[in-house]
């Protein structure tokens, strides 16, 4: 299993799942998204499209395994686009887990006004929303079909298990029907299954605490995958695994404070004038927003954007 984090997370934040996985029978590789955890910050901005790639670069690498006969993805929130992005560009992605994921950039450019407070009316925001996310996907060369996950979950054809919370506040679960509904629509009798699960008070994060998640991610994967357990056995072993959060103090990591992208610039790009031409001297509100403090983490002006209640960061 390659094992894809959110946004403003990193690969530590994911060994509690390794630990589910692992016990459940799968060997796992976690990693750090490009401008996340132990990379450095990014230049242009990160989006679903480095997340795509890298979830496929680490899906290659644990192909390379000599102990690895076959692999899958599971990926959270952005992870998620992540995941299904590189299934859909990779034929030999056995089965994805996408978890609390988003179904195509301009709901979630929606979303992210609604996170960010901006007053801003439905007549107004799905017009500005189209706007924000092509001018946010310009600098890498992205298309939003390119990084749709909803396109590109109606592309692949391997088993999917979509998990969502019903309380999500960052990502609604809403979601998780729009990439059914995509995903069915394109799949014949002869398609793996698509199958759902929606978590009672479930959030963004930490999904992964719940037995029922636990239980049905085990018995999915044994299924699809094969391992030495029987589903029934992975599903007790996931169930009995520990699957506790790791704390980290609420703290942002630097290199994601530093680059730009993801939810919070998002959001920026869409505050009055910051796409408009500045003069000499003079910042753009984007740019304000997003600029580092001293110690390396976003000043004061990031309070525009705040986190959603029930999570630290987007990962």
């Amino acid at each position: 299993m390659a094992l894809v984090h959110g946004w403003e997370s990193a690969r530590d934040r994911t060994l509690p799942y390794a630990l589910v996985l692992h016990a459940a029978g799968f060997h796992c590789l976690t990693i750090d998204v490009r401008g996340h955890g132990a990379n450095p910050p990014e230049v242009l901005p990160v989006s679903g499209g480095e997340f795509g790639a890298d979830a496929l670069a680490a899906f290659e690498a644990l192909l390379t395994r000599d102990e690895v006969t076959i692999g899958a993805i599971a990926g959270h929130s952005m992870g998620a686009i992540g995941a299904l992005l590189a299934a859909a560009a990779d034929p030999r992605v056995a089965a994805v887990v996408a978890t609390s994921g988003p179904a195509d950039p301009y709901r979630l450019t929606r979303q992210t006004f609604h996170l960010a407070h901006l007053p801003i009316p439905d007549p107004i925001a799905y017009p500005l929303a189209w706007l924000t996310t092509r001018v946010y996907l310009s600098p890498r060369g992205h298309t939003v079909t390119d990084i749709s996950a909803a396109r590109a979950i109606a592309r692949y054809r391997g088993p999917v298990l979509l998990a969502h919370g019903d309380a999500d506040q960052v990502v609604p679960v809403g979601h998780l029907r729009r990439l059914a509904e995509a995903a069915r629509r394109t799949r014949t009798a002869d398609d793996a299954p698509v199958e759902t699960v929606v978590l009672a008070g479930g959030q963004h994060s930490w999904l992964y605490e719940d037995p029922i998640y636990r239980t049905t991610v085990a018995r999915f994967l044994t299924i699809a995958l094969g391992g030495p357990l029987t589903p029934d056995e992975a599903a007790a072993a996931a169930a009995a695994a520990p699957a506790e959060r790791i704390p980290d103090g609420e703290s942002r990591f630097a290199a994601v404070a530093e680059t730009p992208g993801g939810f919070r610039t998002l959001a920026q790009v869409a505050l009055p004038g910051a796409t408009q031409a500045t003069r000499a001297g003079q910042v753009a509100p984007a740019a304000i927003a997003s600029r580092p403090g001293p110690t390396g983490h976003r000043g004061a002006d990031s309070a525009l954007v705040p986190p959603a209640a029930d999570e630290p960061g987007l990962g």
